[in-house]
């Protein structure tokens, strides 16, 4: 898959020659609402066996040429690269795929197993009609072998809406957490509507997750975190609840997600992950909890002081790192995952807890910001895509950060106000894939479907083979 970045005055026309790729296919697999209104800087996934790969701080040659299994002297010459010892960070390298030329007795098994490859995936690649019609000779393009991952989307869609999504990307998703059962002061859960979703999850193979909050869109539920855990009674209460509606709903695992948590009680939150392990876990179900993003043990701050990282580590299942929100809705506008921070909690993370407990926060939506920006003032919050059709309504010209690795743009409105906008596209969403393989971490955690983002699921299908329970 090639990532391929709009220039002044290219068409999509150019851009299908240059690759020898249907301009209905680009069309298709980017969900452009129309080709014929490209935007300079916006970012196009094009098939293709070879990859695109952006040159971080402190790469080489021969660590880039490593990492794909492909000689230095290839990228040199697919680049024409004059003075190869010299990478400046940013540049965009085209790597060439592996390829293997079939040798006299060679069958299609032997040369996937060298490669450790399938034979599937090698006939797909090629087009090879028939896998026992191979010749020497013959040049095969080798797929590079997928790490597997889990992947996990959140949700707060209406049901019916929900459901659609599952229909749609529910073949790229092992875990699905519709948000959620909000708990009370007394212990008990206040439901939602899940039945149609879960069954949706589970047609698809997909493990259905219980969220549980103590805070919404209008309450921080600093209060009522404080009852429950202070109380061991009340602990007890709501962990029967939840296996009350696990066993009903058909939920497999428990997910915790307890924010604005007093620092005095951080104790008794680690208690209560403890009490859940201890009691669903011998009934088969898995605990796991939602992180703030920290980025030390010391760091202070109600959303960070009771997030205990080394004992959610060491109690959970899994943990899904929270990397985002940085470009908070109420804030001043920047990236809302800066790859630079998200980096730094991430190695805080792996400092305490082993990597295949540990699940990536993505979120897929993008902010919009007037400026100048006045303190409280509410950015809108809406798709990658519609960021998009935003810049091209106005005529923008969209901008990459190449430290937050974020796109972003300007423009002006009707009513003459201006604005920023902060979005993902695919280098970012492929920036934060290449972290997860880096420190080979357990997976990916979306926040939230319901933000169409085809770009995005294109490049994980690409870079990633999703566990299926």
């Amino acid at each position: 898959m090639i990532i391929h970045v709009v220039s002044t005055g290219e068409t999509l026309w150019q851009i299908a020659n240059r690759y020898a790729v249907p301009i209905n296919t680009i069309v298709q697999l980017n969900a452009l609402p129309n080709p014929n209104q490209l935007v300079v800087g916006q970012s196009l996934v094009i098939p293709s066996p070879y990859t695109t790969h952006i040159v971080k701080s402190g790469e080489n040659l021969w660590s880039i040429a490593q990492q794909y299994s492909v000689p230095v002297q290839a990228i040199i010459l697919e680049n024409h690269l004059t003075n190869p010892d010299i990478l400046t960070p940013g540049t965009k390298l085209l790597i060439p795929p592996i390829t293997h030329i079939v040798q006299p007795g060679e069958t299609l098994s032997q040369i996937a197993n060298h490669y450790g490859t399938t034979v599937q995936a090698i006939v797909l690649e090629n087009g090879i009609t028939n896998p026992n019609m191979i010749y020497v000779g013959m040049r095969l393009i080798i797929p590079r072998a997928k790490p597997s991952i889990e992947v996990n989307a959140y949700t707060y869609q209406p049901s019916e809406e929900a459901v659609d999504s599952l229909n749609a990307i529910g073949h790229l998703l092992t875990y699905f957490s519709p948000f959620a059962y909000m708990i009370k002061e007394d212990g008990s859960l206040q439901p939602i509507n899940d039945k149609a979703m879960i069954d949706a999850a589970t047609a698809q193979n997909i493990i259905p997750m219980l969220t549980i909050t103590n805070f919404s869109s209008t309450e921080a539920g600093t209060n009522l975190a404080h009852v429950i855990l202070s109380s061991a009674d009340l602990r007890e209460k709501v962990i029967n609840e939840v296996l009350q509606v696990m066993q009903d709903k058909g939920y497999k695992v428990l997910n915790v997600d307890f924010e604005n948590v007093l620092p005095a009680d951080r104790e008794n939150y680690n208690q209560f992950l403890q009490l859940a392990v201890d009691r669903l876990h011998p009934k088969g179900y898995l605990v796991s909890t939602a992180l703030a993003p920290k980025t030390s043990a010391t760091q202070a701050g109600t959303l960070y002081e009771a997030h205990d990282y080394e004992a959610h580590g060491r109690i959970a299942d899994f943990v899904i790192l929270m990397t985002y929100e940085w470009g908070y809705r109420l804030g001043p506008p920047q990236a809302i995952s800066p790859i630079n921070e998200m980096r730094k909690v991430v190695e805080y993370a792996l400092s305490v807890m082993p990597a295949e407990k540990i699940f990536l926060g993505f979120q897929i939506y993008a902010r919009d910001w007037l400026l100048p920006h006045v303190k409280g003032q509410e950015a809108e919050t809406f798709s990658p895509q519609e960021a998009i059709s935003r810049a091209a309504k106005f005529g923008a010209t969209i901008q990459y950060d190449l430290i937050a690795q974020s796109p972003y743009f300007r423009y002006v409105d009707e009513q003459g106000r201006n604005h920023e906008v902060w979005f993902e596209d695919a280098r970012s969403a492929q920036a934060k894939f290449d972290m997860v393989k880096q420190y080979k971490l357990r997976g990916v955690s979306y926040w939230a479907l319901g933000f169409p983002f085809p770009q995005n699921w294109v490049l994980l299908n690409n870079e990633f083979s999703i566990k299926k329970q």
